[in-house]
């Protein structure tokens, strides 16, 4: 056991010096693989055509999305006992997404809201709460969001999976279904008392002495029903922002193809092998949309005109970053 150690920290320090330019590279060899497959021809007559107003218009939908994001999580930090202003929270919400799109996953922005928002606190006048709360508003406020993102999937799966298999609906309807009462399960035990006791002793060896509340406040009844309902709208805007990217490169793909795909890749650009999801989006959403006879040279500007849009939208975090540093 005691040789093992040596090792693991050699690969520790491998990972934190070279972990940034491999995902870097695997990006850029992702880009690479979908611009040999571009049809240039198309996208030399595609972009004189490109229409602005449908990118001003995915602009508003991802800026709307992450503002609503950023004032559910600071709905749930308010009942954890950090008492801040809405606009606080989105501008920090803007800060940890503009931090993401130099990084392979959303963690280092997320360990940003967590820090910022605690260390407000703690120069505030209200009663300081321990680090680990700031991280739990974080977590649950994710858990939302990964939650409307799969259940944006399973609905595209109910209503466009035959394209995929004759059985994928059948499948989507039942992950459907099983979120659904998933969710009614959480919320059920949150009620009882007993469970609430053993959730209280857990959360205060993690020095999370006040987590009831915030996380009934996310998945307790009834606000777990308008949470998952407001959790897909915010995913379904981001969908329709892709939507938007494709329509300004005069694009039409069905909508039961951007269920199935954009949550899909949601999901997929948590695996940290990309900066922020490039490369990745481009040939996975090519692939994807071809099964409905979309054209991946097109899907691949829309996707990357996309990526850029998110890049714009978070802008206005900036100023709070560099007001940090």
């Amino acid at each position: 056991m005691l040789k093992a150690l040596p090792t693991e920290k050699v690969k520790n320090s491998f990972w934190s010096r070279y972990g940034l330019v491999i995902r870097l590279l695997i990006s850029v060899i992702l880009l690479t693989r979908a611009f040999q497959s571009i049809d240039w021809v198309k996208i030399e007559t595609a972009l004189p055509s490109i229409d602005f107003s449908w990118i001003l218009l995915s602009l508003v939908m991802l800026w709307l999305s992450n503002a609503i994001s950023g004032t559910r999580w600071g709905h749930i930090m308010g009942h954890a006992g950090f008492q801040k202003k809405p606009v606080a929270y989105i501008r920090l919400y803007f800060a940890g997404g503009l931090i993401n799109q130099g990084l392979p996953t959303t963690i280092g922005g997320d360990s940003y809201r967590a820090f910022s928002s605690f260390q407000q606190l703690q120069a505030s006048k209200n009663k300081p709460q321990p680090l680990p709360m700031s991280f739990l508003g974080v977590l649950l406020d994710r858990s939302l969001g990964f939650a409307g993102n799969s259940i944006l999937g399973a609905i595209g799966l109910t209503f466009g999976g035959a394209v995929l298999g004759a059985w994928v609906p059948t499948l989507g309807l039942l992950l459907l279904i099983a979120m659904l009462l998933g969710a009614l399960l959480i919320a059920t035990l949150l009620r009882i008392t007993k469970t609430q006791e053993i959730y209280l002793k857990l959360m205060a060896g993690l020095k999370m002495n006040h987590a009831l509340k915030p996380t009934q406040t996310a998945w307790g009844f009834p606000n777990v029903w308008w949470q998952i309902v407001l959790a897909t709208a915010i995913h379904f805007l981001t969908l329709a922002a892709f939507w938007a990217c494709l329509k300004a490169c005069q694009v039409d793909a069905p909508i039961e193809s951007l269920l199935i795909g954009i949550p899909a890749i949601g999901l997929l650009m948590l695996v940290p092998i990309s900066i922020s999801g490039w490369g990745l989006r481009e040939t996975s959403l090519a692939s994807m949309l071809a099964l409905w006879g979309v054209d991946p040279s097109l899907v691949i500007l829309s996707s990357l005109i996309y990526g850029l849009t998110i890049l714009v939208t978070f802008l206005p975090g900036l100023p709070r970053i560099i007001q940090k540093s």
